[in-house]
């Protein structure tokens, strides 16, 4: 058995392959949707935009298949006398498998390789904006409607999309259906609302199907694991591993990740926490709807598999007791088992966490087990059987993802300083702004500084910059450009602007930050986090209609989660910042208002109109979501400005620029330029 798993192995590449080009890839398909946007040709946008999201559905579908099948196909049978060979026969065949099933299909599989932003482009669904816009222009309606809520559904906190939909709710009466839907996710909520119905016949249906499509999920789920990791360790040149080692440090990956596969089909598109209790909710919904149908056997059945996922749940231990008193007397309570898939699941699921806490141990890394099955969910108390008198739900333990919900702000929060400088005046406090830690402050800087850095502006920043280069990368209706000041500063050392303008950025900046660490009474030093001089403007063509917004409702420090109502502080999120400004240059433009909101991402508490000198200062966490309207007309620029109490976390650049402003004072006492100057411009952090 071994020698032929080898011999297939060396066989297969040399069968003739069945696909020369295969499917084309994802990513150039969207690059070239976007380059039709901009010029307007909306038909090759939507076909373009509709071959990618084929192609993008393909790719993925292509590999959980061709991942699935080898494994099947070549079972690792191990021998005991050499059960080595025998293993890596079975892999090198799977991958020899794959590799072949893919290329069949997708052509050359290298093709396919597309870069994490893209990827997370069309996890966001990024995609379906283009194509409702696209299909509106071609006034497809219908189909604007479906792209428009298919993005939707992942982007809730799209507050201007929201109205798009409600605009073509009154064009049309098109059922929407959601594009991208996740049929497990979707046949439990309609369960549940079946279920709320006290409708128990129909809810039973749609709970079984709901919880056959979940395993279904989790076996592509896992599936998708199977993919390459990467390794910190393998970036650099020293990197050794033995045989050993390196099995173990990719199988690890791909065991957390299969590990996490029960948050991950428990959350829905566009939303940072799942639904707690998930899976085990199938089954307490359930075994309450069997009782009511009459069905004790099943019920008990649901019951007893509930049990497995919380052991020590007194309401449905209770409910087991008066289901086995229901049971006709040929019926032995314990002959009626649990389910078999949610025993094996659970099983499972409690196997792999002790592989991964003791390679934790042993290999020297740490794992935190989440708690995966948290009762503070949607299970209620009425599932009970008899009726329960108390209503309480059981206390939340925690959340299922494991994020940490945004913390207090662990200073004493006060307001009204003063503000320095002569010239400046308060416009409006917090509590008429209608929150916590806000401020708006008019004449921080003259009319004529305001069209010196817009100048600067115009000249100096890039498309893109902060933001890997990406032309637009909040909307595709305007042009985002920026520049840090230590780009500014080495312009002007070179020449190719004013250093007076390129210092006047710097000590506007620098005048920011004082205002705002004395109007908030700050007892310790404000540094710099980043530095920005931005400016949006409209794209010609592309403003009729609009309803997105210039840059989406965020938090600054931590990932705005308007469902939960929560912030959670943690990566990608800048999460060491804790006051930003704004300094507007210019109000001769339309739209652009700032708006903050409430933790919905929503209901507007707040709207200021940008203009010259105008400066807005706030905490930086959740109590201060924000974002921008869309500019409609003309170019907004202004400065923009995050702080930090913590020294650690200050701007590199920042301590650059200040190196480079001492060296000018010098030069201009007599003291000369250094040639020593380590200027190293970088256009994000």
């Amino acid at each position: 058995m071994i020698w032929k798993g080898l011999c297939v192995l060396f066989l297969l590449p040399l069968l003739p392959s069945s696909s020369q080009r295969g499917v084309e890839p994802y990513d150039l398909m969207y690059d070239s949707g976007i380059e039709a946007y901009y010029r307007n040709d909306y038909q090759k946008v939507v076909d373009f935009m509709e071959n990618a999201i084929s192609s993008y559905t393909t790719l993925r579908q292509t590999k959980i298949t061709c991942r699935l099948d080898c494994r099947d196909k070549y079972p690792v049978e191990l021998q005991p006398r050499d059960w080595d060979v025998s293993f890596f026969s079975a892999m090198l065949a799977r991958a020899a498998c794959v590799n072949r099933c893919e290329e069949s299909i997708l052509g050359a599989v290298s093709r396919h390789r597309v870069s994490e932003d893209i990827k997370s482009e069309f996890y966001r669904r990024v995609p379906y904006n283009f194509l409702q816009r696209a299909y509106f222009k071609l006034n497809q309606l219908d189909k604007a409607a479906e792209a428009a809520h298919t993005f939707f559904m992942a982007n809730p906190e799209h507050m201007e999309m929201q109205q798009n939909l409600e605009d073509y709710h009154k064009n049309s009466d098109v059922h929407l259906v959601d594009r991208e839907r996740l049929i497990h996710m979707e046949d439990y909520h309609a369960g549940v609302k079946l279920y709320d119905a006290e409708q128990y016949e129909l809810a039973i249906h749609r709970l079984e199907d709901a919880l056959q499509g979940y395993y279904r999920a989790d076996v592509e789920c896992r599936a998708m694991c199977l993919g390459p990791h990467k390794f910190d360790e393998y970036e650099h040149v020293k990197y050794s591993a033995t045989l050993y080692e390196a099995i173990a440090d990719h199988y690890i990956q791909i065991l957390a990740c299969e590990h996490e596969c029960v948050r991950e089909l428990a959350t829905r598109p566009g939303r940072l926490s799942p639904i707690e209790n998930f899976l085990p909710l199938h089954y307490d919904f359930l075994q309450f709807s069997y009782y009511r149908v009459g069905d004790i056997i099943k019920a008990l059945e649901c019951a007893k598999s509930y049990l497995l996922f919380h052991p020590g749940d007194t309401d449905v231990s209770e409910n087991v007791s008066f289901y086995e008193s229901l049971l006709p007397e040929h019926v032995r309570p314990e002959d009626i088992k649990p389910r078999k898939e949610a025993a094996q699941f659970v099983k499972h699921h409690i196997f792999e966490s002790e592989i991964i806490q003791a390679a934790a141990a042993g290999l020297g890394f740490s794992y935190d087990e989440p708690e995966f099955w948290v009762t503070g969910g949607d299970r209620q108390d009425e599932n009970s059987v008899p009726p329960v008198a108390n209503d309480e739900l059981t206390g939340v333990t925690g959340l299922l993802s494991g994020k940490k919900a945004v913390q207090k702000i662990d200073r004493e929060l006060r307001e009204g300083g003063p503000l320095i400088y002569p010239d400046v005046k308060l416009v409006y406090n917090s509590a008429h702004l209608n929150g916590t830690q806000r401020v708006q402050l008019d004449n921080v800087i003259s009319d004529e500084e305001c069209r010196e850095l817009q100048k600067l502006a115009n000249i100096i920043t890039i498309a893109g910059d902060g933001y890997r280069g990406k032309t637009s990368p909040h909307t595709p209706n305007e042009k985002f450009q920026g520049a840090t000041v230590l780009k500014a500063l080495q312009l002007g050392y070179e020449g190719h602007v004013p250093m007076k303008s390129a210092r006047l950025f710097y000590d506007v900046s620098e005048k920011a930050r004082s205002i705002v660490q004395s109007y908030f009474m700050l007892n310790t030093t404000l540094f710099f986090s980043y530095t920005h001089l931005v400016c949006r403007t409209a794209l010609q063509g592309q403003q009729d209609n609009r309803n997105d917004l210039s840059h989406p409702i965020h938090a600054d420090n931590c990932l705005l989660d308007p469902e939960a109502n929560e912030c959670w502080k943690e990566a990608p999120a800048y999460t060491f910042r804790d006051y930003s400004a704004l300094l507007y240059l210019n109000g001769d433009f339309d739209g652009g208002e700032f708006v903050f909101t409430e933790m919905d991402a929503k209901t507007v508490t707040a709207s200021i109109k940008p203009r010259c000198g105008r400066l807005v200062g706030f905490s930086s966490g959740g109590e201060n979501p924000h974002g921008v309207k869309a500019v409609t007309r003309g170019q907004r620029c202004a400065v923009a400005l995050w702080f930090t109490l913590d020294p650690m976390n200050r701007e590199l650049e920042r301590l650059q620029a200040d190196e480079v402003i001492r060296a000018l004072d010098q030069e201009s006492q007599g003291g000369g330029l250094s040639e020593d100057l380590n200027i190293n411009p970088r256009d994000e952090l």
